[in-house]
Formats: C-alpha cells, structure tokens, sequence
C-alpha cells in the first residue's frame, strides 16, 4: 500500500511558482495545462515541511554555518544510492548548478577558449558560455535505436588547442540517457590527455529507474577524479528546486582550491539556513519517497507510450533512462517548430518545452514533464489528440 499520494491536484497558482505563473508571459495563455519548466507537482517528502516548521518555530534566523551532520547526509547518500566515496573537502555548497556552471566558466576559462557540448541538451550549457564570451563547440549527439549516443570520434576531431572545458549532462537533459561506465570513461581519457576540464551536471543521477544505474562521472577512472567537477543537488529528486541547495564535488586538490577560493572571495560558498537543513533532513530521511516517487513516474511514462503508440503513433517517446522529462519525437507530424509548437500551445493548450531550444538535433521533438498527477498527464494526452485529429480533418 502507497504511503504517499502522488494522485493530489494542488493549485500552484498564485505561489509565485515560474511553472505556472509565468504561462501567461511566456506562452500567451496562463490556462494552459504547464509540462514544461523541470519541477514537480507533488509534495515535496512530509520530513521537509516538519524540519522547516520545526526550525522556523525557534524564531531566530541568524547567520548559519554547515553541520557536520550536513556534510555526513551528503556523503552516505552518495554512497548508497551511487556506491561513490567522497570525502568532506571535497564538497562546498554552491548557490545552484547554472550558476555553478558560470563560476567554472569564469574561475577555468577565458574570453575565446572554447566549451564543448553535445546537443540536443539542456540549454543553459549553451547560453551561460556564450554570454561569457566563451565559444560553444557542438559536438551532437548520435539518435540511433531511439536511444542517444555519443559521438566520441566526432568529439576527437573538433578538439583543438582552444577547447578548455565539456560540460557533460549526466544523466542527459533531454533525452533521459543513463550513460554507461564505458561512455564516461572514453569521455574521460579524451578530455584528460587533451587537458579539457569536464564539469559533470548530475541534477537528475537519483531518478535513474532500474535497470538503470547512474555512475558519477570522476568514479569511473583517476584521470576522470582528477579532471573534472561534479555538480549534485537534492533539489530535482524531492521537489526543492526553490529551496537552493546544490554542491560540488572535487577530488583534484589544485582545482578544489582554486574554485574554492574563486567562490569564498565573493562569499558564494555560503548557503542560507533551510539549505543546508533540507538537504541533510531528505539525504537522512528521504529513501522510502523516493523509491515510491520513482515506481509513480515510471507508471506515468509507461502510461504516455502506450497512449502514443495506440492514439497518436506519429509521435514516439524517447523513454527516459532517468528523471521525469520525455522527450517526444514529432517529425513524423511533417510540421514545422512553429506549426509544432502552435499545435501543442494553441491547439492542445499544452504548455512544453520547445525542442529546439536544446540546440542542434532538437528540432521535431518537444519536452513533456510528467512530474505531475496521472490525471493531469491523461487530460494533456486527451488535448493533443483532439488536437491532432481536428488538424487531420481540417487538411
């Protein structure tokens, strides 16, 4: 018997909450049904509300320092739910992974070195270079069996004296992808002996479904601990995106010192109160939700592609290895990005993230957040039917 109801409907309007309230400015139509921004519509575990509450009635809310027990969380988690030993020094708090992302562009590179990424990903490792004046280097991933691929030849032929640094999405973002020990460890000896820094995301390692297993990007090798920063964050995992509490992972003494220092002289490296006890508070106490979470989301995946493949079979899900997003293949709706997202804005009243904003690859797919009740993502899918049918009717 479920312990948590993942079924609730709860308005998030009117919260502030960007998923919901910002429809209207970024789409047009603040009724649209909202699958898009990378958060959640379930409660977060009941431990989060209590350690707040209980914390908030001491009505003091003073400048705060980590407890050990916040580093401990930190370092069993990762060790049982990734079998990754790290050690304290090797963790700070940062002030969320994109702005991480930007720190490491500052503290490692300069104006004109060149950043690999492998397209279609989540955006931001694009954006956030560039609007440093660094040059972003494509190196798109490979579609083959429906599943993504890296392009590790592609990737030894595009590096150059410039390239400093590959941001890798591990587990990928948009795709879903669990890569293997063999992908990362490639990875890791081409960035190595060519001096590449990889700066390893994995915001959504905790959502791996079985058989699936994440494996941290610097424990699969020396040359990868010793050549890379990883970014982790409970935030995806128990719905917390808005209380910040991501860190990085260091192993290399001269990069943890050098980005350390980079983050302490503007005082970066300091979280606020609820931060650093939210996190130890679902690190300790979090195991039994999410394991229920994940059975719920793989219940909703399972549920959008035999939907598809029954009602709307020119669209095929990507099934996602890991996280809540599913990145839906269109093309064989022989539409345009425009007319594709029309359709699903206009005419379905669906509010997803646009494939092309992950960049090259991207065009012809759309991101789907089922994060949210099985009602909800069975209305979206009644929507989009309608919608295609009447389109079919009216051509």
């Amino acid at each position: 018997m479920p312990k948590y109801n993942f079924d609730e409907i709860i308005d998030r309007k009117g919260t502030n909450a960007i998923k919901v309230d910002a429809l209207g400015e970024r789409y047009g139509n603040p009724d649209l049904i909202p699958m898009w921004v990378a958060d959640m519509d379930f409660k977060s575990p009941p431990c989060v509300e209590k350690a707040i509450i209980e914390r908030a009635k001491h009505s003091i809310f003073g400048y705060t320092s980590p407890s050990q027990e916040y580093y401990s969380s930190i370092i069993k988690w990762v060790a049982r739910q990734h079998n990754w030993q790290i050690e304290q020094e090797w963790l700070s708090f940062i002030p969320g992974i994109v702005k991480g992302i930007a720190f490491v562009t500052d503290c490692f590179t300069k104006p004109g070195d060149k950043v690999i990424i492998q397209p279609p990903v989540y955006h931001p490792f694009r954006i956030v270079p560039d609007m440093h004046q660094r040059v972003v280097v494509d190196n798109p991933l490979k579609l083959e069996a429906g599943q993504y691929m890296m392009d590790l030849d592609g990737l030894r032929q595009l590096i150059d004296p410039s390239c400093k640094m590959l941001i890798l999405c591990n587990p990928h973002n948009p795709g879903g992808r669990v890569w293997t020990h063999q992908e990362l460890s490639d990875i890791a000896e081409i960035c190595y002996d060519n001096n590449i820094l990889v700066i390893s995301d994995e915001i959504h390692s905790d959502l791996a479904f079985d058989p699936n297993k994440h494996i941290p990007f610097a424990s699969v090798s020396e040359k990868a601990a010793q050549n890379s920063i990883t970014f982790m964050a409970p935030s995806k995992t128990f719905n917390i995106a808005g209380i910040i509490s991501s860190f990085s992972v260091i192993p290399n003494k001269g990069l943890r010192e050098k980005f350390h220092h980079f983050l302490e002289k503007s005082e970066l490296e300091s979280g606020h109160i609820f931060a650093y006890l939210v996190a130890e508070t679902v690190y300790n106490y979090g195991d039994d939700w999410l394991a229920e979470l994940k059975d719920y989301l793989w219940k909703n995946i399972t549920f959008v592609d035999e939907y598809l493949k029954v009602n709307i079979p020119q669209i095929k899900a990507m099934l996602p290895q890991a996280s809540f997003l599913i990145w839906l293949d269109c093309r064989q709706l022989n539409l345009s990005q425009t007319e594709l997202n029309a359709l699903f804005v206009e005419d379905a009243k669906l509010a997803l993230n646009d494939g092309a904003m992950f960049g090259q690859g991207g065009e012809g797919f759309m991101r789907l957040n089922i994060g949210t009740p099985l009602s909800v993502v069975k209305k979206a899918l009644d929507n989009l039917k309608k919608a295609i049918e009447q389109k079919q009717t009216q051509s």
